[in-house]
C-alpha cells in the first residue's frame, strides 16, 4: 500500500461494499478507511495522494451502486463519533458530516428549533445532504446552512461561509470536498407543534418512499418542475424488471434489488428507462444514483 501502510488500523484492503449500500450489491472496494479523527483523515488523504490512489466518500450508501467486480481506489466512511456528533446551541446547530439526516431533523425538532424537520425521511448523511443540497417540498439544506467545515482531497481543511458555497438544484460546489460538519441557523418554535409537524411529514413520506430495509435506491433527479417518478410511470415503467432489478410499484423513481439481482441488472434498467423516457415523454432524466 505504500504510504497507506502507516494506517493499517483504520484501512482495510478488498473490503466488501454490499453491506454498506442500500442496494446491497457490488464487489469489494480496493481500500476502505474509517478514520477516528480529522488528523487521521488528513493523513489518509495525503497518503492516497502520494500513492496515486483515488479517494472517495462513502456515506450512508443510499445513492450508490458498486460494480459487480468491485471498485478501485479508497472509500472513506465518517463513522467515528467525532464526525457524527450533533451540538445544539439555540438558535444554531452544528452537525457532523457523518450524522444521519433523520437524526438531525428529529434532534432539532425536539429542541424546539424549526426548519430541518422538513428533511425527515431523506436518506443519507448530513455531509452528503449538504454537498448535494438535498431537499424536499418542505425544506432544503441551502435554506439553513450558515457555514461548513470541509476537507479537500489534497488533505487541506477549510472553514467556508454560506457565501463561499454555490448551491444549485441537487448540487453544490462542495461535491469535490468532504463535508466534516455543517452549522445551521434555525428558528425557535414550540417543540410540541414541531413534533406534530415532523410526524405528519414522516407518515406521508413513508407511504411514498421505500427505505433501506427494502434493498432499494432512488434512480433519477427530478427535472425542473416535474417529478421523475411521474415521468417514469408515464413511460410505462412502473413495476418493470430486468433480471433482479425492479422498478418500485410504490415510487417508480426507486429501483429495488430482488433476490439474485446483480449490479449489471440495475445499470441496464437505468439505461433503458433513460432511453425510453427520452423517446416516449421527451425528457432527459439525469441519474441520481452514483455508480462506482
Amino acid at each position: 500500500m505504500g504510504k497507506l501502510d502507516a494506517f493499517k488500523e483504520i484501512v482495510r484492503a478488498n473490503a466488501p461494499t454490499s453491506t454498506l449500500t442500500w442496494l446491497r450489491l457490488g464487489g469489494p472496494i480496493e481500500y476502505l478507511a474509517e478514520p477516528r479523527s480529522e488528523e487521521e483523515l488528513v493523513g489518509v488523504l495525503k497518503a492516497c495522494r502520494e500513492d496515486g490512489v483515488r479517494a472517495r466518500v462513502l456515506g450512508d450508501g443510499s445513492n450508490l451502486l458498486v460494480s459487480d467486480v468491485g471498485a478501485p481506489g479508497l472509500a472513506i466512511r465518517l463513522t467515528a463519533p467525532v464526525f457524527c456528533d450533533i451540538q445544539i446551541d439555540a438558535p444554531c446547530v452544528v452537525a457532523g458530516g457523518g450524522a444521519k439526516v433523520g437524526r438531525l431533523a428529529t434532534a432539532t425538532a425536539t429542541a424546539g428549533l424549526a426548519g430541518l424537520e422538513g428533511l425527515i425521511g431523506i436518506p443519507g448523511t448530513v455531509g452528503a445532504g449538504v454537498a448535494l443540497n438535498a431537499s424536499t417540498n418542505d425544506a432544503s439544506f441551502e435554506e439553513y446552512v450558515e457555514s461548513v467545515r470541509v476537507a479537500y482531497f489534497n488533505g487541506e481543511i477549510a472553514e467556508l461561509s454560506k457565501d463561499d458555497v454555490v448551491f444549485g438544484d441537487g448540487v453544490s460546489s462542495l461535491e469535490n470536498a468532504i463535508v466534516l460538519s455543517a452549522k445551521f441557523r434555525l428558528t425557535p418554535e414550540n417543540p410540541e407543534e414541531l413534533a406534530k409537524r415532523l410526524q405528519k411529514i414522516w407518515i406521508v413520506r413513508k407511504q411514498t418512499t421505500p427505505d433501506a430495509t427494502e434493498g432499494c435506491a432512488r434512480m433519477f433527479k427530478n427535472p425542473r418542475g416535474q417529478r421523475a417518478a411521474d415521468l417514469i410511470a408515464d413511460a410505462g415503467f412502473r413495476g418493470a424488471r430486468i433480471g433482479g432489478a425492479v422498478v418500485s410499484e410504490r415510487n417508480p423513481n426507486f429501483v429495488e434489488a430482488s433476490e439474485g439481482c446483480a449490479s449489471e441488472d440495475v445499470k441496464r434498467l437505468l439505461n433503458l428507462i433513460q432511453t425510453q423516457a427520452r423517446e416516449r415523454v421527451g425528457v432527459e432524466l439525469e441519474r441520481e444514483l452514483k455508480i462506482w
